[in-house]
């Protein structure tokens, strides 16, 4: 592998607001961006046009530590559900969500978090493993990221999940795994 000198790109994906999430689970997510941002990484997030997501509040965790943001949307403008404006680049692709969006999101990852999560962090999972994007689970948040923490999406086996207990250790295994690829 070639050692390459730039940022790590960390996504986060998570359960979009009318999901209803918890406070803790919002709480979680900002914890992960901050401690995103806390290693220099960039965080790279699904942003939505419609409401906040768990991923959009990483977004705010990693811009109160002074991390950089990059919030891919679907659709054309880059009116994003931003409320604190602390999206520092917007990627408009022009595609819908759930209809091509995800693959530019994943496709700009070296890594990707999942917390909790619907439909779309499923298809965000398996796109990332359909293109070896290593990917993080933050145990214990529900949804995809608990039904896939430890395991493998097919029997090809290509990557496993990994499973993170807290914010800290699935900001330190994404980078770990991340440089793995490097």
């Amino acid at each position: 592998m070639l050692a390459i000198n730039r940022k790590i790109q960390i996504g986060v994906m998570g359960s979009s607001a009318d999901l209803k999430y918890s406070p803790r689970l919002e709480n979680l997510a900002r914890q992960v961006g901050l401690e995103i941002a806390k290693s220099g990484s960039i965080l790279v997030y699904g942003a939505e046009k419609d409401g906040g997501s768990l991923s959009t509040s990483a977004a705010y965790g990693a811009k109160e530590a002074g991390g950089l943001t990059v919030g891919v949307t679907y659709g054309c403008g880059k009116n994003i559900f931003d409320q604190t404006g602390k999206t520092d680049i917007i990627i408009v692709t022009g595609l819908e969500r759930g209809g091509g969006r995800e693959f530019v999101l994943i496709n700009s990852c070296d890594v990707i978090i999942l917390i909790s999560g619907g439909s779309g962090t499923l298809s965000e999972a398996a796109i990332a493993y359909q293109i070896n994007v290593p990917i993080i689970a933050l145990a214990r948040s529900g949804g995809w990221a608990d039904k896939l923490s430890g395991t493998y999406l097919d029997a090809r086996r290509r990557l496993k999940v990994v499973a993170a207990l807290d914010p800290v250790e699935a900001v330190k295994l994404a980078i770990k795994e991340a440089r793995l690829r490097f």
